[in-house]
């Protein structure tokens, strides 16, 4: 009785009108992989790499700040790092945080 032309309208585009409420939803989510998951996921891409290629002599840096030179590369995921003259310490090498200079291979 009430029904004006303006509320017939604004009824008949309700199908097309659930989509475009998941368009934001969707820009969002591809706004935090872009910015957040793919940096992220090749970050320790390279981490990986850089604790696969460490070999004995190479001078690093662990995680909780222990700077050392790689004396010894074990087969199970295990360094022996020389931190002082005589003092050997056994590292995970997932804690590894950085290389700070790397030793050349024999040739």
């Amino acid at each position: 009785m009430f029904a004006t032309p303006a509320y017939a309208q604004a009824a008949a585009g309700g199908a097309g009108s659930a989509f475009a409420q998941f368009i934001p939803l969707i820009l969002i989510f591809a706004i935090m992989y872009f910015l957040l998951i793919r940096p992220q996921q090749k970050k320790v891409k390279e981490h990986k790499a850089m604790v696969e290629a460490l070999r004995r002599g190479d001078q690093v840096v662990t995680q909780g700040g222990l700077i050392g030179k790689v004396s010894k590369v074990k087969d199970d995921g295990e360094l022996e790092v020389e931190i002082a003259e005589g003092v050997k310490v056994r590292v995970v090498r997932g804690t590894i945080a950085q290389v700070l200079s790397k030793t050349e291979p024999a040739s």
